[in-house]
């Protein structure tokens, strides 16, 4: 495998826990509009997508294979717990966003 091909490889693979960080903070400052309003967009996405591909690593791990449907379901939950401890436990406090 050349360089080119194991980078795509490896965006192929993050590129599901990367979409569902970027969406569900979308979603999450729609629907939390004034509870979520110092909080910056990429700030949520990343603590989205970090946890959820911290989980899709684990399910690579344990199952052998990427794509099982239970690494699936545990990166939705570890991205809503990410989120959720961002937005809602631990906000951002003052002027900073971030």
């Amino acid at each position: 495998m050349n360089p080119l091909e194991a980078f795509w490889h490896l965006a192929g693979f993050a590129a599901p826990a990367l979409v569902l960080g970027g969406l569900s903070a979308a979603i999450a400052k729609v629907l939390w509009r004034r509870a979520l309003r110092g909080q910056r967009w990429a700030v949520l996405a990343a603590w989205g997508a970090v946890p959820a591909l911290l989980a899709a690593l684990g399910g690579l791990v344990l199952t052998g294979r990427d794509g099982r449907m239970a690494t699936y379901a545990a990166m939705i939950g570890a991205c809503a717990l990410g989120l959720w401890w961002r937005a809602f436990v631990r906000p951002a406090r003052g002027g900073r966003g971030g």
